[in-house]
């Protein structure tokens, strides 16, 4: 038998929707054990400048309930490279809107290093918690009817 290959995705995952869940499921599919960073509220705060409208116990909670997700992890800094020293994942899942970015190429070379790598799935650009909240402000505003 073969060595166990070690997954790893991260995200707010905020208003979870099909997009979240077709990504951990396609990645658990390329893996045998999956590990899913879920992003706290104070790292997104500062970042995003907004609040997740789900608290983060409750993100965490939902994603750890996932038939497909083996370990949750809290992700507190951006620091990629560090989130791949604490966590020892072969194989990093992520939407293909960041393929070809300096930060993805560069982490490319560092992971490469340690024998791991970066697969690209394709980004669901229909579904985003970003139109979610969008559409909950106009409802909110009575701008939607």
């Amino acid at each position: 038998m073969g060595k166990k290959v070690v997954g790893f995705t991260t995200g707010v995952y905020d208003m979870f929707h099909i997009g979240h869940l077709h990504l951990l499921k396609k990645a658990k599919n390329r893996c045998d054990y999956l590990i899913v960073g879920v992003s706290t509220d104070e790292l997104v705060e500062g970042y995003k400048d907004k609040t997740p409208i789900i608290p983060f116990e409750h993100r965490l909670e939902i994603i750890a309930s996932l038939k497909f997700v083996d370990e949750v992890v809290a992700i507190t800094h951006r620091d990629k490279k560090q989130t791949y020293l604490d966590v020892g994942y072969d194989t990093l899942f992520v939407g293909d809107d960041w393929k070809g970015t300096i930060i993805f190429e560069d982490l490319e070379q560092f992971l490469d290093g340690y024998g791991a790598k970066v697969e690209y799935f394709p980004y669901t650009k229909e579904v985003s918690s970003t139109k979610f909240r969008e559409i909950l402000t106009a409802i909110a505003n009575n701008d939607i009817g």
